[in-house]
């Protein structure tokens, strides 16, 4: 189909798509126009990575734009919604406008109204709903990216939850759901009221295969020679060839340690085949990768990048983790030794595609197991990219014939498994069920069930009676913790199914008579929050057992003891180590502790103990090279780690003014801490913009105690403790100081301890004006400044 015969989009849009230099569509896509995504039909494709997902999206988005009505395209990742605001940016040209929100779950990003096109991850459009975002019942066309992810534990009830809730809300809304890798297709188009475009199309050739000995032999029969040379380990030969061509490529490991390995061993390969510019350049991003963080991690990883290789893990900032990408996608970094979060739909595409573990530790299996093949398919579809690559080769490494043969019955030849809900897990249908009931999409028993029936669980359940029998064990647990009330007298009617998401199967079960259900304050507050059900309980069982005003230690151990922090694990030995640290300081710790004979639970509580130490360390402003160090976690975890807490001690403070707690103003001041990792003292100065840990810690030391002390204090002593005239005038002016310049002021020599007065400077000029520095912008990384 051309693309001149596509109908309804927005004028301009076409001369778009031209400009990028497309003139015809891909098969897929025509498929899909010819199904309806122009037209407002629902639609289900599963399609080949590279080939052409994205468009159909587009497609369906712009007509239903055309038509008057407002896109919501969902993303699994934050990453994805920075990539697709910017593909889909360009669309303003000709009037299309888009919008991006990814965080603050308290929030309904009202703003959002007024654009055409809304990115999203699923658990920021959960939250809209909860929160009764008005703007969302506007929508008319739905796009859920990388649909398949319904089948991870963690995530896909927010997907498959989020979408019913949609669907109900918007009952003629157009839902576009998209995948490379889905097994039963057709059942998630069943379940959506979808048409299916399912096929295995792609621009360029993608081979699968199996490397062996000296050979790689692909699934249509030919063989390759790539030898391995001495004591070469196979993935260094499958690099070095596909690099003396032009290519690039991708290594699959199956944890942090073997990805940074590999990029070390890999990076002895990639130098040999970089340009002198390119070492430039590499040297250059490994500057910006040391400037963002001065952990090891880090160290390394600038290293890896100097020689054109890299490690990608979930143990990277979001800095570096952009820059790794980045220079991938321009060829400039060779190859990318990764875990398998890489291939969850960020576009890094490589020439070859090596999958060197395809197994991995389960706690579960209580050892090594192989992937899903579902997980192998996707690290495969990143091999090869249209108008870079003349093909895509993926690869997986055996050691004698007999595995060779095995992967390729196991992976190459092997359709992925069906995607199955996840929602019937308790923990995620107590987070949904108390969602459900507090944003009114059910307010009896009957409803609560009408709307789970709507779900792809209930399309899929073949247990009869599953889902009520769940159902009723989570409403339990939310009864008896105080978040919702439910009474099964017979008084139903208009006060009982009132609200803009009621309906008639509130108003009666199969018996003529049904339960209401209503969230309580408390629960509506859990609700808002975006906290899982027995994380709240969890925070308020602790508070209210608190006899005495919590320390800092103890607010961090009880938020880490939550469903919503994933806790450091207790490596060799560290069970003594955090044990003596338990009986120290037993009496700071909120709640009931289980006994160190109930094993599993001391150990749990042991671990969250180590989680709430570390967040008394940072804190307590340990730099974050030594806590890297000593808790053997990569920068990206301490973030992590960091903006869960802050996210979790701001709900606390919540729940405590719901609960009328005393301790309200403990919990905001260790919030405030870790938010900004100082003590108690600096808290007042890390508000001035541009201030951060290591500043404050500085000026504090020089005598500079609070912010009206920095309108006031000596300029040479501000400038010799801030170490540059811009920073110096910009604190300065954020501190509201009348006359924030530097010029002429020279650093004081002893950098600090000077006295505190009025400068002659100030009071001889005018005073000036300008925006604050919001501090987050302002900090490059946790341990700047």
């Amino acid at each position: 189909m051309n693309i001149e015969e596509l109908t309804g989009l927005p004028a301009g849009a076409v001369d778009h798509f031209r400009s990028d230099g497309i003139e015809e569509l891909y098969p897929p896509q025509a498929e899909a126009v010819e199904a309806g995504a122009t037209d407002g039909e629902s639609l289900v494709a599963a399609v080949p990575t590279a080939s052409g997902k994205t468009m159909i999206a587009a497609l369906s988005m712009l007509s239903a734009v055309e038509r008057g009505g407002k896109a919501l395209y969902i993303v699994p990742l934050r990453a994805l919604a920075s990539e697709k605001k910017e593909e889909f940016e360009a669309y303003e040209r000709f009037g299309v406008t888009t919008g991006v929100t990814t965080g603050n779950y308290e929030s309904t990003s009202d703003w959002l109204s007024t654009k055409d096109i809304v990115v999203a991850t699923s658990e920021k459009v959960d939250s809209l709903v909860r929160n009764g975002a008005d703007w969302l019942s506007d929508l008319t066309c739905v796009v859920s990216d990388e649909v398949h992810l319904i089948d991870d534990r963690n995530r896909g009830p927010t997907l498959e939850v989020t979408l019913a809730k949609l669907r109900k809300l918007n009952p003629r809304m157009q839902v576009v759901a998209l995948s490379a890798t889905v097994g039963n297709a057709d059942e998630i188009a069943d379940w959506l009221d979808a048409a299916l475009v399912d096929t295995d199309w792609r621009p360029i050739d993608l081979q699968m295969g199996v490397h062996y000995g000296n050979a790689l032999n692909f699934d249509d029969g030919s063989t390759r020679e790539v030898p391995v040379e001495g004591s070469e380990k196979q993935e260094a030969a499958l690099v070095r060839d596909i690099l003396q061509e032009g290519g690039s490529s991708l290594v699959f490991v199956n944890s942090r340690r073997n990805a940074e390995a590999a990029a070390r061993r890999l990076g002895g390969v990639s130098r040999n085949e970089l340009t002198a510019e390119e070492q430039t350049e590499l040297a250059e991003l490994a500057d910006d990768i040391r400037d963002d963080s001065d952990t090891e991690t880090s160290k390394d990883l600038a290293e890896a990048v100097e020689r054109g290789s890299a490690f990608h893990h979930a143990g990277l900032s979001s800095t570096q983790r952009s820059i790794v990408e980045d220079a991938f996608r321009d060829r400039l970094l060779k190859v990318i030794s990764a875990t398998p979060t890489l291939a969850a739909g960020v576009n890094t595409p490589a020439r070859r595609v090596i999958v060197r573990d395809w197994r991995r530790f389960d706690p579960s299996a209580g050892g090594m197991a192989p992937l899903d093949v579902l997980e192998v398919h996707q690290m495969m579809g990143r091999a090869g990219r249209p108008g870079l690559d003349p093909y895509g080769e993926a690869v997986l490494l055996a050691k004698s014939h007999e595995e060779s043969e095995e992967l390729f019955d196991r992976y190459v030849w092997a359709d992925p498994e069906p995607v199955r809900s996840k929602l019937a897990a308790e923990p995620a249908l107590r987070t949904h069920v108390l969602a459900t009931i507090a944003s009114g999409f059910a307010r009896t028993r009957g409803g609560l069930l009408e709307f789970l029936e709507a779900t792809l669980y209930a399309s899929q359940s073949t247990e009869a009676g599953r889902l009520e029998t769940v159902t009723d064990t989570v409403l339990q647990y939310l009864e008896s913790n105080d978040f919702i009330e439910r009474d099964s007298g017979d008084e139903s009617g208009d006060e009982a199914t009132s609200g803009a998401f009621t309906s008639a199967a509130d108003l009666a079960d199969d018996t003529g008579r049904d339960e209401s259900l209503e969230a309580t304050s408390l629960g509506h507050t859990v609700s808002r929050l975006y906290l899982d059900p027995m994380s709240a309980a969890t925070i308020v069982h602790g508070l209210e057992r608190a006899d005495e005003r919590p320390t800092a230690l103890g607010l961090y151990q009880l938020v880490s003891r939550t469903p919503d922090m994933y806790e450091l694990y207790l490596r060799s030995g560290e069970d003594e180590k955090f044990g003596e640290l338990y009986y120290e300081r037993e009496a700071e710790l909120l709640g009931d502790a289980p006994s160190e004979f109930e094993e599993e639970r001391f150990e749990d509580w042991l671990s969250a103990l180590k989680t709430g130490k570390l967040l008394e360390d940072w804190a307590a402003e340990t730099d974050e090279e030594q806590l890297t160090d000593r808790y053997k976690i990569g920068p990206g975890d301490l973030r992590g780690k960091v903006d869960t807490a802050e996210w979790l001690l701001g709900a606390a403070e919540s729940l405590a003014a719901e609960i009328d707690s005393e301790w309200t103003v403990a919990v905001r001041e260790a919030r405030a801490r870790v938010e900004h990792g100082v003590g108690e003292e600096l808290l007042e100065l890390v508000s001035v913009g541009g201030v951060g840990r290591k500043r404050a810690r500085r000026l504090y030391d020089a005598g500079i105690e609070e912010p009206a002390d920095l309108r006031t204090a000596d300029k040479g002593v501000v400038l010799s403790v801030l170490k540059g005239e811009k920073t110096a005038e910009t604190i300065l002016e954020n501190a509201g100081r009348e006359d924030p310049s530097m010029d002429g002021v020279e650093p004081s020599e002893s950098g600090g301890g000077a006295p505190i007065g009025d400068s002659s400077d100030d009071a001889e000029s005018d005073a000036t004006t300008a925006e604050s520095t919001d501090p987050d912008d302002s900090q490059a990384s946790l341990g700047d400044f």
